[in-house]
C-alpha cells in the first residue's frame, strides 16, 4: 500500500483510505487488510474527487484535523472517505438541499461522529456560517447548477486566507451550446475573483463533461 497524499492510499492502480470505523461500508465497497490495517477502495466512477486523483490531480486538499465545508454532499459517497482522512479530530460540515439525501447522510454522521449535516441551499452562506468557530480549512464542491462558480465564490467567505479548495464543474448544467473547455475558462474567470488556480482536471473517463478545478483562497 503506497501513500498517495496525506490519508489517501494506491495499491494496484485502485484508491483507498484508512477505514475510521472498521468491518463497516459505506456505499458496498471493497475492504482491504494490509498489516492489520483496514482500508476502504475508493471507487472513481462514483467520487468525482477520487476521478480526479486518478486523473494527475497533484495536491489533495484534505488533512488529519482539517475543518471541511463541503457543498453538494448528496449521500455522502465521497463524504465518508473525507471523513477517513481528517479523522476523529477533524469535522466535515455538509451542506446539500435534498431532504432525501439528508436523512440517509445524518445516518452516517450517527455512526461517523465528525460529519454534521446541513440542510440548506449552498447560495445562502448566512444559514450555516454560525456553524464555523473558525474558518475552514479547506473547501469543495459538487454541486451540478448553472452557477456553479458564484456558488463556490460565494462560500469563499468561510475558508481560511490560503485554504486550499476544489470545485467539480459540469459544463452540461451550465451550457448545452458552448464547447466543454469554453465553460471551463468562463467559469476559471469567476473563481478567480477570489482563487489562484492551481490546476485543471479533466474527468473523464470516470465522469464525462465534468472538470476538477483545484485553487487557493487569495
Amino acid at each position: 500500500m503506497q501513500k498517495l497524499f496525506e490519508g489517501i492510499f494506491s495499491e494496484e492502480n485502485k484508491v483507498y483510505t484508512k477505514n475510521l470505523l472498521p468491518g463497516k461500508r459505506v456505499y458496498g465497497e471493497r475492504l482491504v487488510k494490509v498489516n492489520g490495517t483496514e482500508y476502504r477502495e475508493w471507487d472513481a466512477f462514483r467520487s468525482k474527487y477520487c476521478a480526479a486523483l486518478k486523473s494527475g490531480l497533484t495536491k489533495s486538499i484534505f488533512f488529519n484535523g482539517a475543518t471541511v465545508l463541503y457543498l453538494g454532499s448528496a449521500e455522502g459517497t465521497t463524504v465518508s472517505h473525507v471523513s477517513d482522512i481528517i479523522g476523529e479530530e477533524g469535522a466535515v460540515f455538509c451542506v446539500d438541499i435534498s431532504e432525501i439525501a439528508m436523512k440517509k447522510l445524518a445516518a452516517l454522521a450517527e455512526e461517523r461522529q465528525n460529519l454534521f449535516p446541513i440542510i440548506s441551499d449552498a447560495q445562502l452562506t448566512a444559514n450555516y456560517k454560525e456553524y464555523f468557530e473558525k474558518k475552514a480549512d479547506c473547501m469543495f464542491q459538487d454541486i451540478s447548477q448553472r452557477n456553479q462558480a458564484d456558488i463556490f465564490v460565494r462560500n469563499a467567505v468561510l475558508l481560511k486566507k490560503g485554504g486550499l479548495g476544489a470545485i467539480a464543474i459540469k459544463t452540461k448544467s451550465i451550457s448545452q451550446a458552448k464547447e466543454k473547455l469554453e465553460v471551463v475558462s468562463d467559469e476559471i474567470k469567476i473563481l478567480e475573483k477570489e482563487f489562484e488556480i492551481l490546476q485543471v482536471v479533466n474527468l473523464e473517463p470516470f465522469e464525462k463533461h465534468h472538470y476538477l478545478v483545484l485553487v487557493k483562497k487569495k
